[in-house]
């Protein structure tokens, strides 16, 4: 049978009387191998009354996961069946000889919960969940945890700091408010949740074996800091792959100060219903502007001060993932105009797609009933023959004219902005535009802000932006080395946990 290693491994192993547990953290902590031993453990314990089902994001990423099942499961017995019999009634799935079962699926994007529809499982297992843009499919299948034998039915989820999901992954597990190894309890449906963190130098059977592996890992981050933290650290505080690597709190998120009359305003917008809507409210700094932080704000900066972010939350106040409030253009209009205050605002723009007329007033000529008044953003979203591409704006602006002077700012009370543009991720096939799976609303009309106030920087060598000199450094350091600083980092670590 297989057993867990001491360590991170082992606490989430034994944690049976967890609802949901995240493992996840450090690469090589042996998070697949602990996925395996859940499901084998649950076979075994339960005499054969247990239902397990194990999800990989497409079928082709459940290879690596089957392959190391074929060494682990057949020592107790178990066989793999492709196809179903009389005997075995399920394709794709694992039998064990007392009558246990765990079928081999994938479910990549949330309507494919419909073919799970009706079943029932005791164990569910969701490998690598931060390569989901939402956790809505893997939600949609605790629908499915039930057992007529009374066994205690569970889910377990493993993953890395990154990828598409790793905004929602850090949401629902590691900022709740709970420490690791602590069990949080749902407020509206009582479920219990547990982040345990995965490590590195716990599998000691993998770096026995492959000593090397440390340093293959640091090499195949080739000098990118925050893909380092993220893969050998578990440091959920770094998004690594981010489309905005150039974003940084210091630099782009400052405390709010009031706002000069003579500073231009303007609201920029992204329409949504089901999906949340996105309104924020900018001012034009006339002449530089030195914050409380010491950056200045060049004149031309643009300064966002308010924003309304229309996501629904429950009873409890918790956030429903990219779920909208289905508000009337007419109601939107009129919260625009009621937040815009007393401050004079100039025509804002908006979406394209509220400009359209399908047998009626469009929802911007809605909008404009109520007081709103908004044009046609430009919404190009990458650069087409020579033209400016809105991403590329964005990112001119977040880098600005040196380190000390972006021209793109928010107030910290932006909070959607802040929580969501800093982990939006590449698109896998067209590198140069963001993911569109993300959240990616409030992007999209911080996107319609820079494109209505076109800037080039000026190019001075006197005054260049700020580059990290560590990733340079790394570079003269032996590879031997690095792994040797990062084992004595993680072991030093080990006890805060």
């Amino acid at each position: 049978m297989w057993n867990p290693q001491p360590g991170a491994q082992a606490a989430a192993f034994s944690a049976r009387w967890v609802d949901e547990l995240f493992y996840g953290g450090e690469r090589g902590g042996g998070k697949s191998d602990f996925q395996l031993g859940y499901q084998e453990d649950a076979a075994l314990r339960y005499e054969g009354k247990s239902r397990g089902i194990m999800f990989r994001k497409t079928y082709a990423e459940l290879e690596e996961l089957q392959g190391r099942a074929m060494e682990v499961f057949p020592a107790e017995g178990a066989v793999y069946k492709t196809q179903s019999s009389a005997s075995h009634p399920y394709t794709n799935c694992w039998y064990w000889p007392n009558g246990a079962s765990v079928k081999m699926r994938y479910i990549e994007h949330e309507r494919d919960y419909g073919r799970y529809h009706g079943h029932q499982y005791s164990h569910q297992s969701f490998d690598e969940v931060t390569e989901y843009s939402s956790p809505n499919g893997m939600i949609k299948m605790f629908s499915c945890l039930r057992n007529a034998h009374g066994v205690p039915c569970s889910v377990r989820s493993t993953g890395n700091p990154g990828g598409v999901g790793h905004g929602w992954v850090k949401a629902r597990y590691i900022d709740n408010g709970s420490r690791p190894l602590t069990i949080y309890k749902d407020p509206e449906s009582d479920f219990t949740r547990m982040f345990v963190p995965s490590r590195t130098t716990d599998n000691q059977i993998l770096l026995g074996s492959d000593p090397a592996y440390v340093g293959r890992i640091i090499a195949a981050t080739n000098g990118n800091e925050a893909l380092r933290k993220a893969w050998l650290e578990g440091d959920w505080n770094i998004v690594a792959g981010a489309f905005f690597d150039c974003w940084s709190m210091s630099r782009h998120v400052i405390r709010p100060f009031e706002i000069s009359e003579q500073w231009h305003k303007f609201i920029s917008g992204d329409w949504g219903s089901a999906r949340p809507f996105s309104f924020g409210w900018w001012a034009i700094v006339s002449d530089d502007y030195k914050t409380e932080e010491g950056l200045i704000l060049p004149r031309g900066c643009i300064v966002r001060y308010q924003e309304w972010y229309g996501m629904k939350y429950n009873d409890h106040g918790q956030p429903l993932f990219n779920t909208g409030l289905k508000m009337t253009a007419e109601e939107v209009g009129a919260g625009i105009v009621s937040r815009s205050g007393k401050k004079e605002i100039g025509i804002g723009v908006l979406d394209p797609a509220a400009f359209s007329e399908d047998g009626g007033p469009s929802i911007a000529d809605r909008m404009r009933k109520s007081g709103a008044k908004f044009r046609r953003a430009d919404n190009a979203r990458v650069p087409q023959r020579g033209a400016m591409g809105g991403w590329d704006q964005l990112r001119s602006r977040l880098i600005g004219e040196a380190f000390d002077r972006p021209m793109i700012v928010c107030f910290n009370n932006c909070i959607d902005s802040i929580r969501t543009i800093p982990i939006l991720q590449h698109d896998k096939d067209r590198l140069e535009d963001v993911d569109t799976d993300q959240e990616d609303h409030a992007a999209d009309e911080w996107r319609y802000a820079c494109m209505s106030r076109p800037y080039v920087r000026k190019y001075d060598p006197q005054i260049p932006v700020e580059q990290s000199l560590q990733s340079a450094s790394i570079q003269n350091i032996s590879m031997k080395s690095i792994t040797q600083q990062h084992l004595q980092r993680m072991k030093a670590k080990r006890d805060t946990w």
